[in-house]
């Protein structure tokens, strides 16, 4: 086995950060070595490991992940953290929406974190929507609905919400170009934040306020360098509240209230 690690790992070093840790995600998800070979030959054509293996750890699980949803990334779980900090009472009945929700990974942890809140995960894709609805097998307390956040009547008959959370797409549509083969492999849907990356935040600062109640607060990832844009774009609606930083000091969480 060490030998094999130490071979796969030594051929993958071409095009991941952590070869090492790649081959024993490919070695422990293959069924024989004919599967093994195959996931090691996408691997090297540049497709992440979560979508050769379908699945990616997130927050305290795995969850689903297919070419239609955008794999969880670590960057993500800094929005856990700043809601548990602003949210302390894990036992409150919370109503939690979930914007773009894709593999439903940011709803589905803050639900494992409060357990007696309630979710509802949006998307405009109903091939995401499924792979959430996989995901939240076992949860009695979440539902997911087809939504397009750019129409107008998106927030209809949705209701108000404790919590908003949304990591939207924001990168801008002219940097997609130079974006690396394996993150291209993620849906250009989540990834496409228009122009200057800011058409979420656009749409959210002018349709949120009919799903907000005095004591909400929108909990939003975004780019980097994009927090100043996008603070003076709710700042319309919306009180800022707060920015968090992820592991690599990046400011990537803005908190907003009504």
């Amino acid at each position: 086995m060490n030998n094999q690690i130490a071979d796969i790992t030594e051929r993958l070093k071409a095009v991941s950060d952590t070869p090492r840790l790649d081959a024993r995600f490919l070695i422990d998800d293959a069924s024989c070595e004919e599967e093994l070979e195959s996931f090691i030959k996408r691997r090297l054509n540049g497709e992440p490991v979560a979508k050769i293996i379908g699945h990616k750890g997130f927050w305290k699980k795995e969850f689903k992940t297919t070419k239609d949803t955008l794999d969880p990334r670590p960057d993500s779980e800094t929005l856990i953290d700043a809601i548990l900090k602003t949210f302390p009472d894990k036992n409150a009945p919370y109503k939690i929406l979930d914007i773009g929700t894709g593999t439903g990974c940011l709803l589905l942890s803050l639900l494992d974190e409060y357990p007696s809140a309630i979710g509802v995960g949006i998307d405009v894709s109903e091939k995401a929507l499924s792979v959430a609805k996989e995901n939240a097998l076992t949860y009695k307390n979440v539902s997911f609905i087809n939504r397009d956040f750019t129409t107008p009547s998106w927030t209809d008959n949705l209701g108000s919400f404790d919590i908003i959370v949304s990591n939207p797409p924001y990168i801008p549509t002219e940097d997609l170009k130079n974006l690396s083969k394996e993150t291209l492999c993620d849906p250009i849907l989540a990834l496409d934040g228009g122009k200057d990356g800011l058409n979420p935040y656009r749409i959210f600062s002018k349709t949120l306020l009919p799903l907000c109640h005095k004591d909400t607060y929108i909990f939003f990832e975004i780019g980097q360098g994009q927090e100043t844009d996008v603070q003076n774009l709710m700042s319309k609606n919306f009180t800022f509240k707060q920015a968090f930083k992820d592991l690599s000091g990046i400011t990537r969480i803005l908190c907003f209230s009504v």
